[in-house]
């Protein structure tokens, strides 16, 4: 028997091919058939001796390989044994057809008695060559190569936060300073970690860190300063963009200690809003406190004040705002200021300077009936500077001409004016007023309302008898009384009906009667008991009771007398 064939070593470079070529190649075309055919064995078989053939070659038909490109390489000595001839004494070469084809051979191999050549370690399929002839050409199938996966997107680099806002100084002494500020507007994706404080002597470009780590705090208190130095101070907000743009005191701080804070001492009669007439003279004073002495300005409507119109005399303990003759374009608000070092403190008062309004900016005659006419009219153009608090409304008759006043403090802008004199014309006029007084012009109608005279046949209205009687009711009731032997007490009660209701008067539930110690009254339905002079057994229950043919009615109130307890010490003293 022929000895097996050589098992085959495979490189590293052969394996990473076999890995690669994944894709199955399609079958080739079948070969023309020879003499002596000989099938190859499939490639999935493994490596069996051949059968003795006869001496002179003959071409064999080609085996269909695996339709996978990546058959395993125990597949390659089956193929050689195929191919190998009893005249052929020599082993085929090691490496021989060691990588399966990805495609079978479009020609029969040759056999020979040369050993085959070695296969090619590419990765694509390999021609099965014959030992002395020629290799046949085999086409490579395509191979699809995977893209790598993409690298994930990176987020967006971080931005710095805003500056921060509004740094004051909250406090100052000789040996620290507290400065206080507002977070900042804008804080972005990344958040905030918090703010650091700087400060750099007057004259000085070395900025010091006042605090070692970040703080959250929108406060803090700078510590062991030195006496007589001016600082500058800044903070800074910080996240993971980095730090935000500086937020800087508008002007050093002296560190040391402020004797008096300044204060304001803004009067009662400025809080709210000051009016004053055109003309008026304004003498407003404003007292303040503060040491050293304060450093005081005024602003009207956010700007400097005007010299010409406003003057200013300031002293250690007051400000005076002084205006010779007022006029309406002295209104407006004003700030008063008062600054010590880095502290201030600020009041606004508010001055309306006022004056009597227009006239009305006009006025019609809308329409008129029977004796009454009807007026319309618009409000005027110029209202004083303040508002308008009503009109007056007056009429003349063409023949006599004399202004009567019809209505006064009216509030609408149209009017009905009434009991007019049949066969009279009107004319009708407006004047506007407001918390000053009354416009000092009129408008007056252009047309004429004339009553007409018309026959009037009075015919009284047809009322239907009205039953006014009614049971007895009291309005007001008895109110439990307490008074002291020897004063007069007095009860008091409300009653109506219809007829007049009898009103009697009754302790304990009996009748008091024509008794002269009680005085009974009763006036207009209020109806009153005077107990004169009581005494401890006048005390009890008092009820006032009325009735007329409609029915009764009764109210009562208990009465307690109370007895003067003169003490021992003073009946010896009497």
């Amino acid at each position: 028997m022929p000895a097996k064939p050589a098992p085959i070593k495979k490189s590293p470079e052969k394996k990473a091919a076999e890995k690669a070529a994944e894709p199955a190649a399609e079958p080739a075309p079948e070969a023309p058939p020879a003499d002596a055919p000989v099938e190859a064995a499939p490639a999935e078989a493994e490596a069996a001796p051949a059968e003795a053939a006869p001496a002179e070659a003959a071409p064999a038909e080609a085996a269909p390989a695996e339709a996978d490109a990546a058959a395993p390489a125990e597949a390659a000595p089956a193929a050689e044994a195929a191919a190998d001839a009893p005249a052929a004494d020599a082993p085929a070469a090691e490496g021989a057809a060691a990588e399966p084809a990805a495609e079978p051979a479009a020609e029969p191999a040759a056999v020979t008695d040369a050993p085959a050549a070695d296969a090619p370690a590419d990765g694509d399929a390999a021609p099965a060559e014959a030992a002395a002839g020629e290799a046949a050409p085999v086409e490579a199938a395509p191979v699809e190569v995977e893209e790598p996966p993409k690298a994930p997107t990176p987020p967006p680099p971080a931005v710095p936060t805003s500056a921060p806002l509004s740094l004051v100084v909250e406090d100052v002494n000789n040996i620290s300073l507290t400065v206080k500020w507002r977070a900042p507007e804008n804080i972005g994706d990344s958040g905030l970690d918090g703010y650091t404080v700087e400060y750099s002597k007057e004259g000085s470009t070395d900025w010091v860190v006042a605090n070692s780590e970040l703080t959250t705090a929108n406060r803090l208190c700078i510590k062991d300063l030195t006496l007589g130095d001016r600082l500058n101070v800044r903070v800074v907000a910080v996240n993971a963009g980095g730090p935000s743009e500086a937020c800087a005191l508008d002007e050093s701080v002296p560190i040391r200690e402020v004797v008096d804070r300044p204060k304001i001492r803004l009067p009662r009669s400025l809080r709210t809003r000051h009016v004053r007439t055109v003309g008026a003279k304004i003498n407003l004073v404003i007292p303040f406190n503060g040491k050293p002495k304060p450093v005081v300005t005024w602003l009207k409507d956010g700007e400097p004040l005007d010299s010409k119109r406003a003057n200013i005399r300031n002293s250690d303990k007051d400000s005076i705002l002084f205006i010779r003759t007022s006029n309406r374009a002295d209104s407006g608000v004003y700030e008063m200021t008062v600054k010590v070092d880095s502290f201030e403190d600020k009041a606004s008062l508010i001055l309306q300077i006022v004056e009597k309004p227009g006239p009305p900016a006009s006025v019609k005659l809308v329409d008129t009936w029977g004796f009454n006419a009807a007026v319309e009219w618009t409000a005027p153009k110029d209202s004083g500077n303040t508002e308008i608090t009503g009109y007056t409304i007056q009429k003349a008759d063409k023949k006599t001409g004399d202004w009567f006043t019809v209505m006064e403090h009216y509030h609408r802008l149209n009017a009905t004016i009434s009991d007019l004199i049949m066969g009279n014309a009107y004319t009708f006029r407006v004047y506007s007023e407001n918390k000053v007084g009354i416009s000092e012009e009129c408008v007056e109608t252009a047309d004429i309302a004339t009553i007409q005279k018309i026959g009037i046949v009075y015919r009284p209205l047809e009322y239907k008898e009205h039953d006014f009687n009614e049971a007895p009711k009291f309005t007001a009731p008895l109110n439990d009384r307490a008074t002291t032997v020897g004063y007069s007490t007095k009860l008091l009660c409300a009653v109506r009906g219809s007829p007049k209701p009898k009103v009697e008067w009754l302790k304990n539930q009996m009748v008091i009667g024509d008794d002269p110690k009680y005085r009974q009254i009763s006036n207009q339905g209020v109806c009153s008991l005077e107990i004169r002079k009581p005494c401890t057994y006048d005390g009890g229950v008092y009820t006032c009771r009325a009735k007329n043919e409609q029915g009764t009615a009764t109210v009562s109130c208990k009465l307690e007398v109370k007895q003067v307890i003169v003490a021992e010490a003073d009946k010896e003293k009497e």
